[in-house]
């Protein structure tokens, strides 16, 4: 049965009640897209020379809630979507579903209200990913999916980065907070680089009937060298050694996306926005090389370049596309949506490219990026809300 069109849609009466808790994307990506411009605004405060209160430094707390807060929101709507399609199990919905939104929802509550015990705030944000990896591990297990076995280890690597930034905070290590958010930073890239290998040449070839071309030697050096590349670079973030691993990944990384392109993907929105997310992993492994290699200004970049490009960039084009499937609407994303993804790929550039052009101009480029990355964001949250709050157009449960 064909998917409704956007025209189809707009003669039907809008869907009634509400289904906020349906299925795992629907309160994570939109608390994700809200996160995004509430924590972006925040931070251009705290540039401005705004004090907000927390347990955490304010640059820390900056990397902290873009990884731990928005990367984690999406990662979970995804993942908890994508698991019941995967093992055919019901993942949880309605209350089930509402308290382990809480919970993340309390440990993001927790750095912005004064006064709370540094503990317990902790305590709440470092429960959050645990119990979202043993519930995604549950349908996993069951239905023996050895290949998915993978997510839920990384959640508990990414439970791990987290413990080291808090760590750090409450005084029972020292200096443990920017590895810990490095590691975060690098567990993310790990899990883009998976599903992106699996996700956008089929979600192309499926849409423009093509072929995607794939290497196995590529596809074995990708993640092998990404790994090595992202360890290395925690262990000697300014060796030779890390230089030299940190370019093969970019090199496999940009021989792998190469294999995906076909200029016909240009005139589609939900394909373009993919492709060039995921450009922004061999440009961050690029930058990384060269930062290993003694150009400490691209430091920064490289770490930017994997967040504000490639997180941000997919979280974006992967939320927009989950939440039309899977409301029951065609993949076609209203038109302002294009100008979302324009606007994320800006902000994404500004935030890279502009400092090492501009260093002197560190705060207004700052606030050139965070502005645009609100519009992107803002824009998904005006245009996915409907869809997110409110039953499938099609009737059908989710």
């Amino acid at each position: 049965m064909a998917m409704p069109s956007i025209d189809d849609l707009a003669k039907r009466p809008p869907p009634t009640g509400w289904a906020p808790f349906a299925l795992g994307f629907r309160p994570f990506f939109l608390a994700a897209g809200l996160y995004a411009v509430l924590i972006m605004a925040l931070w251009l405060l705290i540039l401005s020379g705004a004090v907000i209160p927390g347990e955490l430094l304010p640059l820390v707390w900056h990397g902290h809630e873009m990884v731990f807060g928005f990367a984690v929101s999406v990662i979970a709507g995804f993942l908890l979507t994508a698991a019941q399609n995967w093992t055919g199990l019901r993942t949880p919905s309605g209350r089930p579903l509402a308290a382990l939104f809480l919970l993340w929802l309390a440990g993001r509550l927790g750095f912005l209200i004064p006064g709370l015990p540094t503990s317990l705030v902790a305590l709440v944000d470092l429960a959050f990913l645990p119990v979202l990896a043993v519930t995604l591990a549950v349908p996993i297990l069951r239905t023996k999916q050895l290949h998915n076995y993978p997510f839920p280890i990384l959640l508990l690597a990414l439970a791990a980065a987290n413990g080291l930034v808090h760590a750090d905070a409450l005084h029972w290590m020292s200096g443990t907070a920017r590895p810990g958010l490095h590691l975060g930073i690098y567990v993310v890239v790990m899990m883009i680089t998976a599903m992106g290998g699996r996700v956008i040449p089929s979600f192309t070839d499926n849409k423009l009937r093509t072929r995607a071309r794939r290497w196995t030697i590529i596809e074995w050096l990708v993640p092998a060298a990404t790994l090595l590349a992202l360890i290395a670079a925690l262990l000697a973030p300014a060796s030779p050694v890390t230089a030299l691993l940190a370019a093969v990944a970019a090199a496999a990384h940009a021989i792998r996306l190469a294999g995906w392109y076909t200029p016909k993907f240009w005139p589609v929105p939900l394909l373009w926005i993919l492709h060039l997310g995921y450009a922004w992993i061999p440009l961050g492994f690029a930058l990384l090389a060269l930062s290993a290699a003694g150009w400490h200004m691209a430091t920064s970049s490289a770490l930017h370049a994997f967040t504000a490009g490639a997180i941000g960039v997919l979280t974006l084009g992967m939320m927009a596309r989950v939440s039309l499937g899977h409301t029951g609407r065609s993949l076609e994303p209203p038109p302002i949506m294009t100008l979302a993804f324009i606007a994320i790929n800006l902000a994404a550039l500004a935030r890279v490219a502009l400092p090492l052009l501009f260093p002197a101009a560190y705060t207004q480029v700052m606030t050139v990026a965070g502005l645009v990355w609100i519009a992107a964001f803002g824009l998904f949250v005006a245009v996915y809300a409907p869809m997110l709050l409110r039953p499938r157009v099609d009737g059908k449960p989710g």
